[in-house]
């Protein structure tokens, strides 16, 4: 398999920063107009959100601008002054910190696990129609999105409030403070739950429920709208164009290299998600969904999963898998004695959207081990996934594949083979390593290097469904609906 890499002086410029915040760490690279990353040029930091049992998931955004720099220090060195014309930044969607005056922030960055306005976002339920909400923003009420959670920030902290003049997300408090301007990307935008899906504008009606003004938040900017900025503690970056915010997921189907509307994209990191690209006038879609508007023209249409890689990290450290070989059992034909589980450890978004959801399993004997336990949380991942990938054949055409992105498709490749056996759909696992970081550098170079032929993600061999599995996996996700339909919904 070729190596998805270059040497810096084989590197082809114009060249691209390109920095990543996930879940679990902050990463950087550079990247030359081909999009092909430059070895030995990388640097990443670990971190982890602090969380508690009553819904709590915030990180420190001094933290994290602090590993942004240090990422920065890292790859943006004196000797590229010059070849470096682009910077480019994504970030876990659905964060939120308040900031002063002075940029200062008065709140934790919330990130779209927090889930501790689930009361206010039954009250918008009770208040609202959400069907219409959910058509004109393309998104439903939900802990992730922002009109629930100003409405509980105001409820539980008006203090703090009074002392927010902005609300950014994380990407545009690190561009803030790293250049002095900012923007937000559209997709980014999209995916705070109060721009219009259909003009790619702050939606009145969403920022009067969430009891902020337009004033409050930045100008929104497609991909190729630099945001202009400098800094001058980086002589490398004299003269590079600085980019709003990207969402990651954007970032991931981009990076994957997905195309045309009947390639699907599943992403398995700690979180996860359904993606497909579509027009972003598309008319209508549908409930379990969401569709974020990411340019002047598209839209991904698609669902997310909470728990993915969170909840392998669940099952090995609860159920002491030291030594066992997870990829092998599921690797293992189906048994029907594996319990069922309902894998929402932190809440469902899509199909369901039931924020306070937890996990449930069912099925359980004395004679249910480790290894079936893990087998049936997993399986409930997939059929999580199969959810999602069916409730997008409503409105999309039914994919004829699935390109696969993400840690946990590569540390975990038996995970693809029970998205292809729920799904019926074979599933192409895409091999670059850091496949959103890629897709962030591409936007970028769209801009700073656009006659330039880009290379094309590596895969590996497809993995096929197993025709004999299709009637177990029917007859599991029908199970699933009914234990989802008696103790979620």
């Amino acid at each position: 398999m070729p190596e998805f890499t270059v040497d810096l002086a084989d590197a082809l410029d114009p060249l691209v920063l390109g920095v990543d915040v996930g879940s679990t760490a902050s990463r950087g690279g550079l990247y030359d107009a081909r999009g092909l990353p430059v070895r030995g040029h990388k640097h990443k930091v670990p971190h982890a959100f602090t969380t508690a049992v009553d819904g709590t998931s915030v990180i420190d955004p001094e933290q994290v601008l602090t590993e942004v720099e240090q990422i920065i220090d890292a790859v943006a060195r004196r000797t590229l002054v010059g070849r470096i014309a682009g910077v480019a930044l994504d970030t876990f969607a659905s964060s939120l910190v308040g900031v002063d005056d002075a940029a200062v922030p008065r709140t934790p960055c919330f990130t779209y696990a927090d889930s501790r306005c689930a009361p206010q976002v039954a009250a918008l339920r009770r208040e609202l129609d959400e069907t219409d909400v959910q058509q004109r923003t393309g998104c439903r009420l939900h802990s992730s999105y922002l009109p629930a959670r100003l409405r509980w920030l105001r409820e539980t902290q008006p203090d703090v409030v009074a002392e927010v003049t902005r609300w950014l997300s994380l990407g545009e408090f690190l561009a803030l403070r790293l250049t002095g301007r900012t923007a937000v990307g559209t997709a980014a935008a999209a995916w705070t739950g109060l721009l219009d899906r259909r003009t790619g504008t702050w939606d009145d009606h969403m920022l009067g429920v969430a009891g902020i003004g337009a004033d409050s938040l930045s100008p929104v900017h497609h991909p190729d709208q630099p945001i202009g900025g400098t800094t001058s503690r980086w002589p490398a970056l004299e003269g590079a164009a600085w980019f709003a915010v990207v969402a990651d997921g954007y970032a991931a189907n981009i990076g994957t290299g997905a195309s045309t509307p009947d390639t699907v994209v599943a992403s398995f990191a700690t979180s996860g998600a359904v993606r497909v690209r579509v027009p972003a006038d598309m008319p209508t879609m549908p409930p379990g969904l969401w569709c974020y508007r990411v340019d002047g023209a598209n839209a991904l249409l698609g669902g997310a999963l909470n728990d993915v890689g969170r909840a392998v990290g669940w099952l090995e450290s609860t159920l002491r898998l030291d030594g066992v070989d997870l990829d092998g059992v599921l690797a293992a034909d189906p048994d029907p004695a594996t319990p069922m589980v309902l894998p929402f450890l932190s809440g469902e978004r899509s199909t369901g959207w039931a924020a306070g959801a937890r996990a449930v399993l069912d099925g359980v004997s004395a004679a249910s081990t480790p290894e079936s336990l893990a087998r049936g949380m997993l399986e409930g991942v997939a059929l999580s996934y199969g959810r999602v990938v069916e409730e997008l054949t409503r409105v999309a055409p039914r994919p004829t594949a699935i390109l696969a992105s993400g840690r946990m498709s590569q540390a975990l490749p038996q995970l693809l083979q029970l998205l292809a056996d729920v799904t019926g759909v074979p599933v192409t696992p895409v091999t670059i390593r850091r496949s959103t970081l890629h897709g962030t550098a591409l936007l970028a170079l769209d801009t700073v290097a656009p006659g330039v032929e880009r290379a094309a993600p590596t895969t590996a061999p497809t993995v096929e469904p197993v025709p004999a599995r299709a009637d177990y996996y029917a007859e599991r996700t029908e199970r699933f609906t009914r234990l989802y339909r008696a103790t979620v919904s």
